[in-house]
C-alpha cells in the first residue's frame, strides 16, 4: 500500500458537485492499494498515520501527531499511486489493485484508522470521479510505501 499525506489546514472531496466530505486541520490522505496488500499493511499504515509527529508545537516543532492536535483525516482512493512509467509514456497500472480486491481493503483501512484516532474519518467515494480542495499547511507532504518501511 502506498499513501500520500498531506497536511492541510482544510480539505474537502467533491463528487458530482456536492461535498461529500470536509475536515478542518488534519491530514489529507491519498491511498493506493496493490493487489498482495495485507492487514499487515493496513495496520502499519493506519497506526503510522496517526502517529506521525508533524504538526508544530508551541516551539514551532513538529513534535505532535493528530492525536495531539485532536486532528482529523480525510481519506481518498488513487490507484494511480502505483502508476509505472518505466516503458513508454503512458503509466502503467498492473500492480494496482482490481476494485474486488481493493475496496474491502480501502474500507478496513477506513476502520483501521477510524480506531487509531478514535474518531470518525472523512472519505471519498472508491472508484468514484473526485473533486479534491485542500489548504496545504506548510506545504508538508510525505509519501509511505509499506512494502518499504522507512
Amino acid at each position: 500500500m502506498r499513501v500520500v499525506i498531506q497536511r492541510v489546514a482544510q480539505a474537502s472531496v467533491t463528487i458530482d458537485q456536492k461535498v461529500k466530505a470536509a475536515i478542518g486541520k488534519g491530514l489529507l490522505i491519498f491511498a493506493g492499494i496493490e493487489h498482495d496488500d495485507t492487514l499487515e499493511d493496513i495496520e502499519w499504515i493506519a497506526r503510522k498515520i496517526v502517529n506521525l509527529r508533524v504538526f508544530d508545537d508551541e516551539s514551532h516543532v513538529p513534535n505532535l501527531s493528530l492525536q495531539d492536535i485532536n486532528g482529523e483525516i480525510l481519506l481518498i482512493s488513487q490507484f494511480t499511486l502505483h502508476a509505472m512509467v518505466k516503458k513508454g509514456n503512458r503509466p502503467s497500472y498492473i500492480r494496482a489493485a482490481r476494485p474486488e480486491v481493493a475496496v474491502p481493503i480501502y474500507n478496513k483501512l477506513i476502520d483501521n484508522l477510524q480506531k487509531e484516532l478514535g474518531k470518525p474519518i472523512g472519505t471519498g467515494t472508491f472508484g468514484a470521479e473526485m473533486q479534491v480542495a485542500l489548504i496545504n499547511e506548510g506545504p508538508l507532504t510525505i509519501w509511505i510505501d509499506s512494502k518499504n518501511k522507512e
